[in-house]
């Protein structure tokens, strides 16, 4: 036992360096953020340390400047609802395609995966930039989509996608959807595929052999996938930026105002602990809904 407690120390002393940066790298920026939500906002940017918690007050109220009524931050509150629905959106879309995808390369011949897992990574060797202008490219009043639709006589003039959620929605869907395809592949690799055979088997159709044999055995990719989709997409700022134009801001948008043109960093630093609270949040979610299954089901 003295052996055994002495090695267990000698481990921890030798972990503790590490720790230690790991620690301060992780909590240290995350504190200064904190500490700047509470300070007051320099009149051309910076802060003024004296203590306020305005900042906090200003995240989901507002103050009318005539006779200090107080009322909920309606710009605000419409940005927040903007950015859990459009991730939620571009969640959902990359599941609906990501799954058939990741099954269709795990069910190849096992020389053709590469390849096929190959051109699902080939996006990621491209800038983010250059692959949202990309999109824009296609979707734009004179675009290769309405040009084509044109052509063939489907529209007579072109319609407006750029600019809009669906734009927003559809460039992220396309930067994140490798994130989704990766986890569930991975799943699906490991997979025991005689399971489904046997399915086939005792007369079980192809929705039940999904539902009931398929989605559950891959359903941790399944998780993995969402939450990396969701997440960045909840503070994108690139892919709304240019494809949402001025019009539809969603939180990184309105983080990097506040810090840029607003000059009011402690407001900015407020909003980024919000949403990383939201991130908290969608990811405790997750993580009891898939350990509530896995407990109900033995």
């Amino acid at each position: 036992m003295p052996n055994e407690t002495q090695s267990h120390r000698s481990r921890w002393l030798l972990l503790s360096p590490a720790l230690a940066i790991l620690t301060i790298a992780a909590a240290g920026p995350l504190l200064i953020v904190v500490l700047y939500s509470l300070l007051t906002p320099g009149d051309y940017g910076g802060v003024v340390w004296k203590f306020s918690t305005e900042a906090w007050f200003n995240v989901f109220a507002e103050r009318d400047f005539f006779d200090d009524t107080i009322s909920f931050s309606d710009a605000h509150l419409s940005i927040f609802w903007r950015s859990v629905r459009l991730s939620l959106m571009t969640t959902i879309v990359a599941f609906i395609v990501g799954f058939p995808t990741a099954y269709f390369i795990a069910t190849r011949p096992e020389k053709q995966r590469n390849m096929w897992m190959l051109l699902i990574m080939v996006p990621f060797w491209t800038n983010l930039l250059i692959r949202t202008f990309a999109v824009m490219e296609i979707i734009r009043n004179e675009g290769v989509l309405n040009s084509a639709m044109i052509g063939l006589g489907i529209i007579d003039e072109p319609i407006q996608m750029l600019f809009t959620d669906f734009a927003v929605t559809l460039g992220m869907f396309y930067v994140y959807l490798p994130l989704m395809v990766l986890p569930i592949y991975a799943s699906m690799e490991r997979m025991d595929f005689s399971l489904v055979e046997a399915a086939y088997d005792l007369y079980a159709s192809r929705w039940r052999v999904l539902r009931k044999v398929i989605f559950p055995l891959v359903k941790p990719g399944v998780v993995a996938g969402s939450i990396l989709v969701f997440i960045p997409s909840l503070g994108a700022y690139v892919t709304p930026r240019v494809l949402g134009g001025g019009k539809n801001l969603m939180m990184g948008n309105l983080i990097e105002l506040q810090f840029g043109q607003g000059r009011n960093w402690p407001l900015g630093a407020a909003l980024s602990i919000t949403l990383l609270a939201i991130v908290m949040v969608a990811l405790i979610i997750y993580v009891r809904s898939a350990g509530t299954e896995e407990t109900g089901h033995g």
